[in-house]
């Protein structure tokens, strides 16, 4: 079946020999690497530390040698240390030594708390800051190897493979690298774009883990390189059992056997391999299927036509919607769907009524032909409100995320009730929202052209000129009252250095630190803050936190002069947008 045992062991002491030469050289390459980066380390850390950091090194233990004078800090070679990053400091207002002084012990549980949420877009944005800013590791109790684990678990539950690239070809010696190659691998795979898969792997100079040994000689065989598979395969062989998944699946993409019908779905490349070694492969997923195979079954044509759905049957349509959160058939395709369902026109009129009767996805096809029909606005707005809760409930919210937005826009913005305001904001698309160019409108301060500060298109004297002109104008309009956008504005002008007179409204809306904060504040514990407006906002968009948290967040970043970060925040809240 295979090459001869005897040339089989030849091969693998030659293997073994070539190998370890080639690691030797390699190993003392390395070392030679290591030194030149303590070094560059060690001139950074000397230009970059500024005086206050000078004065207030804390001390490590020191040992007194006996015959000669000299004191040793055991603390030198640690807090040197850098950690795997992709931005410098400067980019977000922040400093190398942003985790220097806090208790590793404190930044692990809260990182394990922010963790266990679905973090919003601007948290995310805060957590990318905070876990892959170049900086040294915090003085105790976290060692860089824990830290990189925090920030692997949130690059792969980001599921931004652009940036997990980028990081990986920035940090390529850091520990786990494996870990992110298997996580691009996997992704490519799940859109069957094989040579893509492959070519992370062939970036790894040494496979340590099984997963990714069987993955190489697979994109060995797909390489047309069958000699390098059928000799890496036996050299793992001899080290130890193989996984009889893979050794049968390995005889028929080796040759040596016509077809195998085992299927297994435990992980991506399991899965493609049962689709590669059965001439007759068939899967019927479930709505607990995993996200990887939902990816796979799209991207190779091997999910059913819609046309061909079941609507009696309850795992078919609860398929349908699972697969429409998970971006593989469009939304209105689900929608066209509900439009099929049959109900009497009694049900259509009183639906409240109907629904108390009918499964989760019947209710939610009966809405939406109860919108369809609905002349009156309110009545449309409160049937998407109950639709868009019922997708949550069910956690299908993607599966209507966009279509919600396209049904918000065709009304007019105008004439939306105030008590669905909210809702009509939230769910219009955030993104498309932050393309829109801003309007400028100097009748109202938080929306005037002092906002172009805030873009880095005017000067401090320029903003401070305006700011004046617009106070006067605005002090002489009795009518005009500041509200909370006009005052957390002009709190971050004047912690900026505009000069900015009393106004009344300042009192009314002011934000008082506790004492935790302020220690962090006054420590420079920069890592650590950002970590607890992390906390803070969590799994909400910016437009659905309240003016007292708000005005925290704004506070706080005055105070430690977090400026890119606090003028990203700002940007998103205050202007006007057409």
């Amino acid at each position: 079946m295979k090459i001869s045992k005897q040339l089989s062991k030849i091969l693998i002491s030659v293997f073994f020999f070539i190998f370890i030469q080639s690691t030797q050289a390699q190993e003392i390459k390395e070392i030679w690497s290591e030194i030149e980066k303590k070094e560059a380390t060690k001139n950074r850390s000397t230009n970059n530390v500024d005086k206050s950091t000078n004065t207030n090194k804390l001390e490590g233990i020191k040992v007194k040698l006996s015959d000669e004078n000299i004191v040793v800090d055991q603390n030198l070679d640690t807090s040197n240390a850098l950690l795997a990053g992709l931005f410098d400091p400067d980019e977000n207002d922040l400093n190398l030594d942003m985790w220097s002084k806090t208790d590793g012990i404190e930044i692990k549980k809260l990182l394990e708390r922010i963790n266990s949420k679905n973090l919003s877009s601007f948290s995310e944005r805060l957590m990318d800051v905070a876990l892959l800013t170049n900086s040294y590791i915090p003085n105790q109790n976290l060692s860089v190897d824990e830290f990189e684990n925090f920030t692997l678990d949130h690059l792969i539950k980001k599921k931004d493979f652009d940036l997990v690239e980028e990081f990986i070809q920035k940090n390529s010696s850091i520990k786990d690298k494996e870990r992110l190659i298997k996580h691009i691998a996997d992704y490519y795979l799940s859109l069957n774009k094989i040579e893509n898969s492959c070519s992370s792997i062939d970036s790894l100079r040494l496979i340590t883990d099984e997963y990714l040994t069987y993955f190489k000689i697979y994109c060995l065989i797909t390489q047309d390189k069958k000699d390098e598979a059928q000799l890496l395969f036996d050299l793992n062989s001899e080290l130890a059992p193989l996984n009889n998944f893979f050794v049968q699946k390995f005889e028929v993409l080796m040759g040596y056997e016509d077809n195998n019908f085992i299927l297994s779905d435990e992980n991506v490349l399991y899965f493609h391999l049962s689709h590669k070694t059965d001439k007759n492969f068939l899967y019927y997923p479930s709505v607990e299927s995993d996200e990887f195979i939902w990816k796979y079954l799209s991207n190779s044509n091997l999910l059913k036509n819609l046309n061909d759905f079941n609507l009696s049957d309850i795992d078919q349509v609860k398929f349908l919607e699972k697969a429409t959160s998970e971006g593989i058939f469009d939304e209105s395709d689900l929608l066209n769907l509900y439009k099929k369902f049959q109900y009497e026109i009694d049900d259509l009129i009183n639906y409240e009524d109907a629904l108390k009767n009918l499964t989760d996805y019947e209710g939610r096809a009966l809405m939406y032909q109860r919108f369809l029909l609905t002349d009156n606005l309110e009545n449309k707005l409160l049937l998407l409100s109950k639709l868009n809760n019922s997708f949550e409930t069910s956690n299908f919210k993607k599966s209507f995320d966009d279509e919600l937005s396209k049904l918000l826009k065709k009304m007019d913005k105008k004439e939306i009730p105030a008590k669905f305001s909210d809702f009509y904001q939230t769910n219009l698309i955030t993104e498309e929202n932050r393309k829109n160019k801003i309007k400028f409108n100097n009748e109202v301060f938080h929306q005037s052209k002092v906002l172009n500060y805030f873009l880095n298109k005017q000067s401090l004297p320029k903003t401070q000129k305006l700011t004046d002109n617009l106070l006067s104008k605005m002090k002489k309009d009795k009518n005009y009252s500041f509200n909370f956008k006009d005052v957390v504005l002009l709190q971050s002008l004047r912690s900026d250095g505009i000069q900015i007179d009393q106004i009344d409204e300042f009192s009314q809306y002011k934000s008082e630190l506790n004492s935790e904060y302020d220690k962090m504040i006054e420590n420079k514990e920069l890592g650590m803050i950002l970590l607890k407006l992390v906390e803070i906002i969590g799994e909400k968009e910016l437009n659905e936190l309240n003016s007292e948290t708000l005005n925290l967040i704004i506070e706080v970043m005055n105070r430690t002069k977090l400026i890119s970060l606090r003028n990203e925040l700002l940007l998103e809240i205050l202007p006007l947008k057409v």
